[in-house]
């Protein structure tokens, strides 16, 4: 059957982007901003009338119409993960994914000194200095030590339904990638 391939919190299209020059044809991109969304119609002409403006809590899609589901550092900021995941569950086909991709603290000591010195030192500073905003690098830091405390991906797919779960830590454990099979 056909693939098709929603991304979830798509932003400006990266990762539907990369899914097309793979050879994906049937690409949807779903994002809450409606500026994000705005900023991946003009980067990508072929995206138009494909992109959705919903949230991921309450797909307004009808069930198992969806064989894959991304998500690329978005899931930190959905409201209710566990009714996002729920929402996941109910609109992928029998067999379908759900890739996840997210930032998470290393694990060994010596990394994560390193990991938080960055983030909390060096990128708000460069960051602020290149676009003014300071803040904006300050909240990316606190939102992912806070959700890598709080939320273990896996069991939150579990409680879903999802059966097939698989983890893959990458970059010394800074990012990981979470696939889920319904």
């Amino acid at each position: 059957s056909e693939s098709i391939l929603l991304d979830v919190a798509c932003g400006t299209g990266d990762v539907a982007i990369t899914a097309r020059k793979m050879g994906i044809e049937n690409i949807f991109g779903a994002d809450y901003s409606h500026n994000m969304l705005t900023l991946f119609n003009k980067k990508s002409s072929w995206i138009k009338g494909r992109n959705i403006q919903m949230v991921a809590e309450n797909f307004p899609l009808k069930d198992e119409c969806i064989t894959n589901i991304t998500v690329a550092f978005g899931v930190r900021n959905f409201y209710d993960i566990q009714k996002a995941f729920n929402s996941f569950y109910k609109v992928l086909k029998n067999g379908g994914k759900v890739t996840i991709l997210e930032f998470r603290m290393p694990a060994n000591v010596i990394f994560k000194f390193l990991y938080k010195f960055y983030f909390k030192k060096i990128l708000p500073l460069i960051g602020g200095l290149i676009s003014g905003e300071k803040e904006a690098y300050k909240y990316l830091p606190a939102s992912v030590e806070e959700f890598d405390e709080k939320i273990k991906l896996p069991e939150l797919l579990g409680n879903s339904g999802f059966e097939k779960i698989e983890v893959h830590n990458l970059t010394f454990g800074i990012t990981q990638v979470v696939i889920a099979t319904k």
